[in-house]
């Protein structure tokens, strides 16, 4: 059940990583989420709080995904280990 969450929410990431590295974004978008530290959860709370002005550009599920995201060190880790494979690939 867990990995099917899991595997739930990352199915985000590869349109993600390839909207960071089409922007030039994705080393920094590793550096913040590595550096952000406790401000990650910030960032969740802001995206719970300002989805209804954000859906225009994002659906509430990536919203969610991404603030879930935001929420938990251990996927932080994982995306970031994604973003670096994305890369090299």
């Amino acid at each position: 059940m867990q990995m099917q969450l899991a595997r739930q929410k990352r199915s985000s990431w590869p349109v993600w990583a390839k909207t960071l590295r089409r922007l030039g974004l994705e080393n920094l978008a590793a550096w913040a989420l590595e550096a952000g530290g406790p401000l990650t959860l910030l960032g969740a709370q802001a995206l719970y709080l300002g989805g209804p002005l954000l859906r225009p550009l994002l659906s509430e599920a990536r919203l969610d995904d991404l603030a879930a995201l935001l929420e938990d060190g251990e996927e932080q880790r994982a995306f970031i280990s994604f973003l670096h494979e994305e890369a090299a690939s």
